[in-house]
This record gives C-alpha cells, structure tokens and sequence, in this order.
C-alpha cells in the first residue's frame, strides 16, 4: 500500500514538469525532473520574481549578509495585508518561519519551499491560510555553504546531482550555532527573530543513518521541555501532522531515527530533548516551537522534495487553523517565564532505561565482519522490505535541574561588553549597574572539578564544571550588568549563564580563564612558607591527618606543597569561580 501511495505522491510532482519548463517562477529542480538544484543566483532571482508577480502578497527583503558577501534573502508572504513585522504584531498574526539549507548540502527546504510557495499562490495548495499568518521563507540559510558546489558533498545521500556543503565558510556547522551565535549568519538570522517573533520555526534538513522504509521524522519541540501548557498543544501538533502525512503517503516519525549503539538497529531507538544549540532545542528557550524536518537520505531526491512540500503546506494548515490559539498560549508562556525566579528549571533532559517496542518498516539485514575495516557492520537488503520490533526509548525526564535565583545575574564589568553584544542578539533584557556595591549578598559558584575538553568542537574548547551556588558577599564594579530573570525569555537567560548547562556560555568556554591557575609559588617559597604555617597547630593536624589518610597525597611532593599554597594569603580567590554572579533581589 505505501509504495501505491508512494508512486501515486511522485506522479502528482512530476506531471507538472513539462509546464515548468517554461514557468519564471519554476526551480532548477522541477526544470530537471529532480535531478539537480539550482545555484543561489536562482535563490536571488525567485525571490524578486515572486515579489514582482503577488506584489501585495510578498515581499523580497534582504536580512543580511555572508561572510563572503552575499545577500540573505527572505520573502515575507501573506494575504492579510501585513508584509512588516510591526504590521503582523498591531494585528496579533501568527508567524511561521520556514528555514531551509542550514546545511546546504541539504538542500530539500529549498525546492520544495518554492514549489509549496507557487502552489499556494495560485491557489491550488493551503487555500485561504495566507489570509491567517504570515509565511516567512528562507530558502538557504547557510549561502556560503551552498555555493561550495559539487557532487557528493553528501556520499550518503541519493540526488541531486551536485549540491552544496554542511557549513559555513568560517566552517561554522550553523545548527549548533543557535545560543553561543558565532556566526554572522546566525546573527543575522537572530535579528531577523527577534523583529518577527515567530510562532514556529521550522528547519529543513535531510538525515543520515540507516536504510529503512520511512520517509521523514518529525521532532517537535516543546513535548519533553519548557512550559507545560505549550507541550499539550506542540503534541497535538505533532500528531496531527504525522497523521496527515501519513495520509499523503508518507511513512512518517515522530522522533529522530538515530540507533542507540551506532549502526546497530537492533539496539533501537532513544528520544531526546535537543540542547539549544539546535533550532528546535533552541524555540522552547524563547517560549514558541521549533519543528526539525528530517527526510531519508536513502530516498530519491523527488520523493524527498515531495515529502518536505507536503511538511511545509500541512503545517500552514494547522498553523492557519489553530495559529491564533498558539498565539495566545505563548503570550500566556511568556508571563509565566517571568514568575521563574526561585523556582526549579531543568537544565539538561535524558531517556530513562524504560522502553517499549514499535514496529519499524525497515529491510532485510546481516551484521558481519567488513573485509575492509575489520570492524562489525550492517549490511542491508532493499529487495526486502522487513517490519522490524526494536525498542524505543521515549520516557524522557529531567537530567540535571537547578533552583533559579529570585532576583537575576550579574555579570562583572570586564565582561559586560562581550556578554551584553551576546544577550542583546538574543532579545535578552539587561541594564547596568551604575554605581559600585561593596559587598554586595550575593551567590557565587565555586567549581569543585573541571574539565576541559581534549579536543575543539567548532571553534571553542568546551568546559565542564561541577560545583554549588553558595552565598558570599563580594564588591560588584560600577559598569557590571545584571539580567533579570523576571522576563518571558527567562528560559533562554538560565540556559546561558547557568554554568553548568549545555549550550551555557561558560560551556562552550567563554569564560575558560576563570578555570585556569595563572600565579604559582616557586617550591623552595612554598616550603618555606609551610614550615612556617605547620607551627598553626589547626593546619598541622589538617596535613598530617591528610598525609595519614591519602596515600597519593603523601607521596606527591606537589600535592603537599599545594597544600600550603591554597591556605596562604596569596592565593588567587578568585581561581576556579565562575565570573557570572546570582543575586535573589534586582539591582
């Protein structure tokens, strides 16, 4: 049954290539069947065309620029009458931003995002939603990315013909880009948020992995995460959608086809809550939803195409539909995030060991030594189609969860510049503290282990802390700021200064100097020193008690003498503190 609605769904977006052929504001891709996309210089030309045509239903706008200078383009479509952002909010519209090509290798979003755009336009797709909402439309975020152009740039991929690369020209992968925002394209992309305030974004991407029947996932978030009320309605999106594409002849998910132990389908699959560095971990942060789109790769590229087209007009179905309402439930999200103060927040989120099987359409398989690598491997059978029962992990609970503070943040006066650049891309509100305060009651986290990762993960050494907020009255600088967390974008705020969340900005070490010893004393000093400081009797039961106890201790000459050291006036207070203070009133 699913390959009859399959080739019925393929026969619909084929027919109309012969008329494409001749069509202005038909893609590369419908002109060639779907064996190739078009360069950006097409991007650029659809973009005023379409304005050109419906000039009271969309809008060209130029949002930015790469860092080899080409433009960033969006059409803004709607059929209300409100092309600005300003006109969208005056009459309380809901915004859908459709975002494809972060990776531009995956290049999916782009060609179905316009063909779905001309159907709509002429009126034979999601009739009457364009007079409901707006439509933003990006079709390549990564445009830099998409112009490094050639054939497999994506070896596990079936079409097009040439495509583009999965990052930057900074080599910048723009989907864990979201909070830390290194990227001028991810800046760019952050204004062009905050003046619209979507409703929902929705990223187009097509996965990796394993050969197996279905066509696409759907992850929707906030289900696991986030306010409580917006869950409710972002599963009863999720649902929806999945039951109407499966309608449309799909074989859709609802969560992301990643095999627990890798390359082994037997060991099944686990649901997440992504991290903020990705688009749909990042939405919830901001109280709106994030939808990842993720095609088989294994697929033809029409198929692929088709399946995102169908994504896209569904989901403009539903926003359409229900838009208002969501609306309405994110307003009501955004006054509650700012009541968090004091109260407790997950920072992070795992799949507990509870599972239960699911039948999964994959294919015949057999798991044997490679002759090439040595190592065990999949091999798989797509002359046999195989329903496989594999676990699925989808229990997800509250990893790591802290106690908020009452009042806000404070961030010291020698990183007010970078910080204040960083909070203010995202929306954040933040003044600074005019005068100093000596003493100030404040909170302080003290790191009790650190560890800094091996190796670079795009373009930072990463940093984990362990560690406990713990009062201690310190002089805060005139020329500091202090982030309230009485704002609707709480969630964001807790998700970055908090140093021991994922996507913090003491994670992604920003502030690794603060975790690194800079003044020593020389050892003929520090033994010296500790004669001295062995006549306190309190310090000289403390270090024979130590040497008694702690084998390692007493026999590493270092170890002693750090002793003395750490207990000595001159010892750096400030060293392994996390710079970023909590305050439980306003400043």
């Amino acid at each position: 049954m699913y390959r009859i609605r399959l080739l019925a769904s393929l026969a619909v977006l084929l027919a109309p290539c012969a008329f494409a052929a001749t069509h202005p504001l038909a893609t590369v891709a419908e002109q060639s069947a779907f064996k190739r996309t078009g360069h950006y210089e097409e991007v650029v030309r659809l973009c005023a065309a379409f304005a050109e045509k419906y000039p009271d239903t969309v809008r060209c706008i130029e949002f930015g620029k790469t860092p080899e200078g080409r433009p960033m383009k969006a059409l803004i479509v709607s059929r209300s009458g409100a092309l600005t952002a300003a006109q969208a909010h005056e009459r309380k519209l809901p915004i859908m931003l459709v975002q494809g090509g972060i990776h531009a290798g995956e290049i999916d979003g782009k060609d179905a995002g316009f063909l779905a755009l001309r159907e709509i336009l002429e009126g034979r797709a999601a009739k009457a939603t364009l007079d409901k909402l707006v439509l933003i439309f990006v079709p390549v975020f990564n445009i830099d990315g998409h112009e490094r152009f050639k054939a497999w740039n994506r070896p596990n991929q079936r079409g097009p013909e040439e495509m583009g690369w999965r990052t930057t020209a900074q080599n910048f992968n723009l989907n864990r880009d979201y909070v830390k925002a290194d990227a001028p394209e991810m800046q760019a992309m952050l204004s062009l948020m905050n003046d619209w305030d979507p409703l929902a974004l929705v990223d187009l991407h097509v996965t990796d992995g394993a050969k197996f029947e279905h066509d696409l996932s759907i992850n929707v978030e906030p289900v696991y995460s986030g306010d409580a009320d917006l869950r409710k309605a972002w599963l009863a999106l999720r649902t929806s959608l999945v039951e109407m594409l499966g309608k449309q002849g799909s074989l859709p998910l609802a969560f992301y086809p990643s095999f627990v132990d890798y390359d082994d389908p037997a060991s099944g699959f686990e649901d997440n809550v992504p991290p903020p560095r990705f688009s749909h971990g990042y939405m919830p942060l901001r109280n709106r939803f994030g939808v990842l789109v993720e095609t088989h790769s294994w697929k033809n590229y029409a198929t692929r195409v088709r399946a995102t087209r169908n994504t896209i007009i569904d989901l403009l179905e539903l926003v359409a539909a229900h838009g208002s309402e969501w609306r309405v439930l994110a307003d009501d999200a955004d006054q509650r995030a700012a009541q968090l103060g004091g109260s407790k927040v997950a920072l992070s989120y795992k799949a507990t060991s509870t599972s239960h099987l699911i039948d999964f359409r994959g294919y015949a398989y057999s798991r044997t030594p490679s002759e090439v690598s040595g190592t065990l491997m999949t091999r798989y059978d797509e002359s046999k189609p195989m329903l496989w029962k594999i676990p699925l992990r989808d229990d997800v609970q509250p990893n790591l969860t802290v106690s908020t503070p009452r009042g806000g943040y404070v961030v010291p006066a020698a990183h007010a510049g970078w910080v204040g650049a960083r909070l203010a891309l995202h929306g954040i509100s933040f003044h600074v503290i005019e005068s100093a305060l000596p003493m100030a009651a404040v909170e302080s986290f003290r790191a009790s282990k650190v560890t800094f990762d091996a190796q670079p993960f795009e373009d930072h050494q990463r940093l984990t802390v362990e560690g406990d907020w713990k009062s201690e009255p310190i002089d805060v600088a005139a020329g500091s700021l202090f982030v309230p967390i009485a704002q609707a974008k709480s969630r964001l705020v807790i998700a970055m200064l908090e140093p021991q969340a994922p996507d913090s900005l003491a994670a992604w070490g920003e502030f690794n100097g603060a975790f690194e010893r800079k003044e020593y004393m020389e050892s003929y000093v520090a033994e010296e020193i500790s004669r001295h400081m062995l006549k306190d009797p309190a310090i000289a039961a403390e270090f024979n008690q130590r040497l008694a106890s702690d084998d390692g201790f007493a026999k590493d000459p270092n170890a002693r003498l750090d002793f003395f050291a750490r207990r000595h006036a001159s010892w750096d207070d400030r060293y392994n503190r996390y710079p970023v203070l909590r305050s439980a009133t306003p400043f």
